[in-house]
């Protein structure tokens, strides 16, 4: 088995992030929605065979306590310039601590996150200099890989798959990983991450089950 992987997850502060959610969940909910995502991704995150560091980027105070909690290391976000640069700076900080390692970005919303499903889309990255994978409707993307010596190389954001392919990144399919792929922008994607089953922060907040063990 190769060096540990370093994963990097960025987050908004939580007065401005998941903006889509307000007209479904309420604007009073949408930040704590926001932060239980995070939490339950991070969770999920470090749990993972394979995983050696879960570096977080966000300037929120209060989500930055609460995931340093969760075993992340957490980052203020120095270049302030966006998700991209948030990502690339947070890469470069993981490999100043581990230059040897695989490095990984992975989205802060994954509400569903399962530790074995994400080991596996590890393993199959493990295999390419850059890889990604695609979200739920295949449009965009919520992990994005780099080996030893490779440029990470982000590119997220709206129609961001067309764009890691074009920059050599290799799509990476593997079945029964739906939890790594399920990211939550709107009402719709929530109800479809229930109905995979969350972490239990934002079953707690949404009243729905857990994730089946």
């Amino acid at each position: 088995m190769g060096t540990a992987w370093s994963l990097v997850i960025p987050l908004k502060p939580l007065a401005v992030a998941k903006s889509r959610l307000a007209e479904a969940a309420g604007e009073e909910l949408r930040p704590g929605l926001a932060l239980a995502f995070a939490q339950d991704t991070v969770a999920a995150a470090a749990a993972t065979p394979g995983v050696g560091d879960v570096v977080v980027v966000t300037d929120d105070p209060l989500a930055g306590a609460e995931l340093a909690e969760l075993g992340a290391r957490v980052l203020p976000d120095a270049p302030r310039a966006g998700l991209n640069a948030a990502l690339a700076y947070g890469a470069r900080a993981a490999r100043d601590r581990r230059p040897d390692a695989p490095v990984a970005a992975l989205n802060a919303d994954l509400p569903a996150l399962r530790a074995p499903e994400l080991a596996r889309v590890l393993s199959a990255a493990a295999l390419f200099p850059r890889a990604f994978l695609a979200d739920a409707e295949g449009v965009g993307t919520t992990f994005l890989s780099a080996a030893p010596g490779a440029e990470l190389g982000p590119a997220f954001g709206g129609p961001s798959r067309n764009r890691h392919r074009r920059s050599g990144a290799v799509e990476i399919t593997v079945p029964g990983v739906d939890s790594v792929r399920r990211d939550v922008d709107t009402g719709e994607d929530l109800r479809a991450a229930l109905r995979l089953g969350v972490g239990f922060r934002t079953a707690a907040l949404t009243g729905r089950p857990l994730i089946a063990e």
